[in-house]
C-alpha cells in the first residue's frame, strides 16, 4: 500500500515551526523529517503551510449531524477533526434517545440511527459514517430522566445506585467522562451528593467530570465553583481516586475566571476548562424564560400551558422576572436576545431578529412573542444571547492563556440564524489569537488545541505530529487563516485550511469534502504517541 506525503511544509514543534515532511502510511505517521517519496507514495505539496495535529472540539453540539455534509465541512474548514458530544448533560444514550431528541431539539436535534443501546451503541453508529471522530460523555441529566423521569425530587439511595450503574456502564462502553448542565432540565435538581455518586464511577474508571455549572456563570461563577469543589471532594472520597473535573463555557470576566482557577487548584482539584473566542453565547428560548416546573413537563404539555390564555399573565410574569434579574441578561433582555432557530415557518420571518425587533413586527410585547414562538414551534426555539458587559478580545486573550485552556466552541448547529462560533472558532482562534494578539505561538496553538485534550480526554495517539501517532492531520496556511461566519452570516466557511486527513485518509482537499468516511466513535484510552 503507498503511504501519503504531506512534503514541503513546517511541522510545529516545542521550538515552533520547524521545516519536516510527514509520511503517513495507514492510519499512523511513520516518519518525520525528511522524506524521500517512492514511485507509488502519494505526495501533498504543504509548501509554505503548517502541518498540525487535527484540532479537537472539546465542547460540540454536532452529537447527531456529524454525518450532514454542511457540518462536516465546516468542522473540516477550521480544522477540526474530533468533537466531544454528549455536553450539558443531555445527550441521546443511555436510553432510546427521546429525550434528549424533544429536549435538546434546538441543540441536538435527531440522531439518524440511534434508538438505543447505550453509550456503546452511540459511539458504534459514529464508526464509518462521517469524516470526523466523535468522542461522548454521558449525560447526567439524561441517565436522571432514565431512572427518575421528571421528578424534581432529590433521588434516593436506590436510584442513585442504579444511576450510578448506568454511568459505569457508559464508562465500560470507551465514554470519556460524565457531563452535567445544571441549568437545564433535569440537571436543575440535581444537587452535589447525587452528582458526586454519579462521578465516583468516573473517577475510578480515569475520566472527566464536565460541567455547565449552574447559576448562569458571569457574576455567579464563585457559587459554580465552590458546587464543583464540592463534587470533587465527595467523588473522591467515594471512589478512593481523584476526579478531574472540566468547567464547560467558563465565560466571564478574566478576573474572575482566573481567580475561581485558582481557587480550585488552591482546593487540589484537577481542572481544566473551554471557552469559545466570542462574547455572546446560545442556548435555548426557554430555558431564561420558562420557570422549571413548565420545562419539567412532556413537549406537549408544556405547549397547552404556554398555549393558555388563562396561564398567559403568570408565565409573562415569571418570564420577565426571570429575564430581567439574570446574571446574564438584565433589564434591556428583549434587546439582548436573538432568536436563532424556530422551528414554526411561519416565523421564519424572525430569524436573526431580536426579540424587541420581532415583537414590534408582530404588533406585540417581546415576552408575548417569545411564548407565542415557544408555543408554536413546540419549544424547539434557540437564541444567541448577548451578554451585560461585552468583553475586548484582549480580555478573553488573559482566559485563553491559561494553560489549562482547551479549545471547545460549543458549536449548535441547528437553525438559520446559529451562533457563529459553530463554523468560526477554531479558525477564529489561530486568526485573532496566534496571527493577530500574539497571546498564543504557534506552539501553544496545539497545546490548547489538539495535545492537551487529547491528553485530558484520553484520546490516545492524537494530538500530535510525531511517528506512532493517529495521521488525524491539518494543513494550514498561517498567513490566511481566518474566520468569516459572523452575527450577521454566521454560516460562512472558515478559510486557509484546504487539507485535512482523519487517520491517514484525506477527507478534506482542496477545500472539498473528498466524500470519504474515516470517522470513528473514539472510546477511551490511555494510549499516547511514543
Amino acid at each position: 500500500m503507498s503511504r501519503i506525503v504531506l512534503r514541503g511544509g513546517s511541522v510545529v514543534s516545542a521550538d515552533g515551526p520547524v521545516r519536516a515532511d510527514v509520511a503517513v502510511d495507514g492510519d499512523e505517521i511513520v516518519q518525520v523529517g525528511q522524506v524521500d517519496p517512492d514511485v507509488a507514495d502519494t505526495v501533498v505539496d504543504a509548501s509554505g503551510r503548517f502541518v498540525l495535529p487535527g484540532f479537537i472540539d472539546v465542547h460540540s453540539h454536532a452529537d447527531g449531524l456529524l454525518g450532514d455534509t454542511e457540518v462536516a465541512l465546516a468542522l473540516l474548514r477550521q480544522g477540526v477533526t474530533s468533537v466531544i458530544a454528549g455536553q450539558d448533560g443531555v445527550s441521546y444514550a443511555p436510553g432510546d434517545g427521546a429525550y434528549a431528541t424533544e429536549y435538546f431539539a434546538a441543540i441536538n436535534g435527531p440522531h439518524p440511527s440511534y434508538r438505543g443501546g447505550g453509550v456503546g451503541a452511540y459511539l458504534a453508529a459514529a464508526d464509518g459514517t462521517s469524516p470526523l471522530n466523535a468522542g461522548y460523555l454521558v449525560p447526567a441529566g439524561t441517565v436522571r430522566f432514565e431512572v427518575c423521569g421528571r421528578h424534581d425530587r432529590p433521588a434516593d439511595d436506590d436510584e442513585r445506585r442504579r444511576m450510578a450503574a448506568l454511568v459505569a456502564e457508559g464508562m465500560d462502553a470507551g465514554a470519556l467522562g460524565l457531563s452535567s448542565g445544571l441549568d437545564y432540565v433535569p440537571g436543575l435538581f440535581q444537587d452535589a451528593a447525587e452528582l458526586a455518586a454519579l462521578c465516583a464511577p468516573v473517577a475510578r474508571a480515569g475520566g472527566v467530570y464536565v460541567t455547565h455549572m449552574r447559576g448562569g456563570y458571569e457574576a455567579n461563577t464563585a457559587a459554580g465553583i465552590d458546587e464543583v469543589a464540592e463534587i470533587a471532594r465527595l467523588a473522591s472520597r467515594e471512589a478512593g481516586a481523584g476526579l478531574r473535573v472540566h468547567v464547560s463555557h467558563f465565560h466571564a470576566d478574566a478576573d474572575i475566571v482566573l481567580g475561581q482557577l485558582d481557587a480550585l487548584a488552591q482546593r487540589g482539584v484537577d481542572a481544566t476548562f473551554d471557552a469559545y473566542p466570542y462574547i455572546r453565547g446560545c442556548t435555548l428560548l426557554g430555558m431564561p424564560l420558562l420557570p422549571p416546573e413548565v420545562s419539567t413537563l412532556p413537549r406537549e404539555e408544556a405547549v397547552a400551558v404556554i398555549a393558555d390564555p388563562a396561564r398567559r399573565p403568570v408565565l409573562r410574569e415569571a418570564g420577565e422576572r426571570r429575564a430581567t434579574t439574570s446574571a446574564s441578561l438584565g433589564p434591556d433582555w428583549p434587546d439582548m436576545i436573538t432568536l436563532a432557530h424556530i422551528a414554526a415557518p411561519e416565523l421564519a420571518w424572525a430569524h436573526g431578529l431580536t426579540l424587541r425587533e420581532a415583537a414590534h413586527r408582530a404588533g406585540t410585547s417581546p415576552i408575548d412573542f417569545a411564548l407565542d414562538a415557544l408555543a408554536a414551534s413546540r419549544l424547539e426555539c434557540s437564541a444567541v444571547m448577548a451578554v451585560r458587559n461585552a468583553r475586548p478580545a484582549t480580555e478573553l486573550a488573559r482566559i485563553f492563556a491559561h494553560p489549562a485552556h482547551t479549545g471547545g466552541s460549543d458549536g449548535i448547529f441547528i437553525g438559520a440564524h446559529p451562533h457563529p462560533r459553530a463554523a468560526g472558532s477554531f479558525a477564529r482562534y489561530l486568526r485573532e489569537y496566534v496571527r493577530e494578539l500574539g497571546t498564543w505561538s504557534w506552539t501553544d496553538a496545539v497545546h490548547h488545541l489538539s495535545a492537551l485534550p487529547a491528553r485530558r480526554f484520553g484520546l490516545g495517539r492524537r494530538g500530535a505530529v510525531a511517528a506512532g501517532a493517529v495521521a488525524d492531520l491539518v494543513v494550514v496556511d498561517p498567513g490566511t487563516v481566518a474566520d468569516r461566519a459572523t452575527y450577521e452570516s454566521p454560516r460562512r466557511l472558515a478559510t486557509g485550511i484546504d487539507d485535512v486527513f482523519v487517520a491517514g485518509v484525506p477527507v478534506l482537499s482542496g477545500g472539498e469534502l473528498t466524500g470519504a468516511l474515516p470517522g470513528r466513535g473514539l472510546r477511551r484510552t490511555a494510549e499516547r504517541p511514543a
